[in-house]
């Protein structure tokens, strides 16, 4: 069986976005394969934060990641922190990256404009962490987006040149590009971010969710009700293709395009069949959220599981670099 590794960040709890661009994906392939999640603190340590709120992020994270449907009993789910060996295994791997590499990753540069007050080396230095996270469990499978893709490349041009260098240790991973679209956020601009402030958290109350959605861009061509509008270029009708049935999708798309319904009319409809797609995550979060004993065992006992992979994976890695032991 094939293992496959992914990531996320600990920024809060999961928004829409993240839920149909990647955990739902997630949650399907521990069908098909050995899967091993990590939530990557470390890489959140590049972005300027609130210490206080670092624990409380990673427990809504956690917590959302379980009540979403990743389970334990398939799944091996961990903090990067608890495993020391991804850090350890980075700096080896910064000996075998080029500086040229990383100065060409078009999400550094992103990232670089965005938070100009704090351009650090672990930002610069992301990616190769990011191939450490990979490499550390010989993952062959990684589902990603395609803003994903180039650092992935260089994750595999990074286990080529350490089994060139040193001695053959790591598999070349490839990408699960996910067939889900881009996620616009509620402004139809912009990737949905929370800190963009254009996202609907799949924990928020009823109420905000209506809020939300009631206010969330459409197509602009369709500045009166009278006016008939273009369900393709409308992101709230992307939500729909999501949330609601062929028979929901034909109705709205009709009824935009003739103006026989309004936009208010498609977004209440949508607010509905997100709350009641949703309506299993609730009651499945409210009970973690009340067993914060047992949240912890699973993350706890995650780790022993990723550590004990890590080690033998650290210990064939010191043997090729010929370090005494």
């Amino acid at each position: 069986m094939k293992t496959v590794f992914s990531g996320i960040q600990p920024s809060g709890e999961v928004h829409l976005g993240n839920y149909l661009g990647a955990i739902r994906n997630w949650v399907a392939l521990q069908d098909q394969y050995r899967c091993i999640y990590c939530l990557v603190d470390y890489h959140a340590l590049t972005q300027t934060y609130d210490v206080k709120d670092m624990s409380a992020r990673v427990w809504d994270v956690a917590i959302d990641l379980l009540a979403l449907g990743v389970d334990p009993e398939r799944s091996t789910l961990f903090l990067q922190s608890m495993v020391p060996e991804h850090t350890e295994l980075c700096w080896v791997l910064n000996n075998v990256t080029g500086f040229g590499d990383l100065e060409r990753m078009t999400q550094f540069k992103d990232k670089s404009g965005t938070q100009a007050d704090n351009i650090n080396v672990g930002l610069f230095d992301y990616p190769v962490l990011q191939a450490a996270d990979i490499l550390l469990y010989k993952a062959e499978l990684v589902p990603v987006g395609q803003d994903q893709v180039q650092h992935l490349e260089l994750a595999r041009r990074i286990a080529r040149s350490f089994n060139h260098r040193w001695g053959r240790v790591f598999p070349e991973c490839n990408p699960l590009l996910s067939s889900t679209p881009k996620i616009l956020g509620l402004d139809g601009q912009a990737k949905m971010s929370k800190s963009l402030g254009n996202s609907i958290t799949l924990s928020e109350p009823e109420k905000s969710v209506r809020k939300k959605l009631a206010r969330a861009a459409t197509d602009p061509a369709r500045v009166e009700r009278t006016d008939p509008g273009d369900p393709d270029k409308c992101n709230v009708f992307t939500l729909h293709g999501f949330f609601s049935d062929d028979d929901t999708r034909g109705w709205v798309r009709q009824g935009c395009t003739t103006a026989g319904i309004g936009c208010v009319d498609c977004k209440t409809k949508l607010a509905d069949n997100v709350l009641a797609h949703l309506g299993p995550y609730y009651e499945r979060r409210a009970a973690l959220a009340a067993d914060r004993d047992r949240v912890r065992d699973i993350l706890h006992a995650g780790a022993e599981k990723a550590r004990a992979v890590a080690r033998r994976t650290m210990d064939e890695v010191r043997g090729k670099l010929g370090l005494w032991r």
